[in-house]
């Protein structure tokens, strides 16, 4: 396959189009972010990278808490609307038709309209450039009960999660493996019994 070469650039997608709320209850916002995924497994950690400009900056500094919300083909306009609205000029919420609750353990809210809600305590702050990363513990994680199967499985391909790539929006498509799939064993065919005529 033949390459242009370009120069380095954020171009990694796709990426997901989290819906992060944060302040609090009383005074919350909520913001769209791309820059965001997971950094360790044990004990949990993940990161969102915001600008200083932003106006949810100083809210998750002050507070040092967030929730990430994963965002569903049903929710694609409000996770727009948010990434292109500050919350310094307009009520986000209010304009997405977006609704809160209350978290279990931070104090920064969570949507309800989200499937799952990931409550978030920062415990470093990293100066990028452009950006700050806020590393953070994932203390709890809200999963709608719909989404879990009677056998405890949670069934994530339910919810219609979306990616975004290079500026579009993108539903998430056919499942095409499962992790491991690649080296899995086939089971074995039962060989059918000759049967005489």
């Amino acid at each position: 396959m033949k390459k242009l070469l370009w120069k380095g650039g954020a171009l990694l997608a796709p990426v997901p189009p989290v819906m992060v709320t944060c302040g609090t209850i009383e005074k919350p916002n909520v913001l769209t972010i791309a820059w965001t995924g997971i950094l360790n497994t044990i004990p949990p950690k993940t990161y969102i990278s915001v600008r200083p400009e932003r106006y949810s900056y100083p809210m998750i500094k002050k507070t040092g808490e967030f929730v990430i919300n994963l965002t569903t083909k049903e929710l694609v306009r409000a996770a727009d609307l948010c990434g292109v609205k500050s919350g310094a000029d307009c009520d986000k919420l209010k304009l997405a038709e977006l609704k809160l609750e209350k978290s279990s353990i931070v104090t920064a809210p969570m949507l309800d309209n989200s499937p799952v809600s990931i409550e978030c305590r920062v415990c470093d702050i990293i100066p990028l450039g452009s950006h700050d990363m806020f590393i953070a513990d994932i203390v709890a994680v809200n999963v709608s009960e719909a989404l879990v199967d009677s056998a405890g499985k949670l069934n994530l391909d339910k919810c219609g999660l979306i990616a975004y790539s290079h500026g579009e929006y993108f539903s998430l498509g056919e499942k095409l493996g499962t992790f491991g799939f690649s080296v899995r064993k086939k089971p074995l065919r039962k060989k059918r019994a000759n049967k005489k005529a």
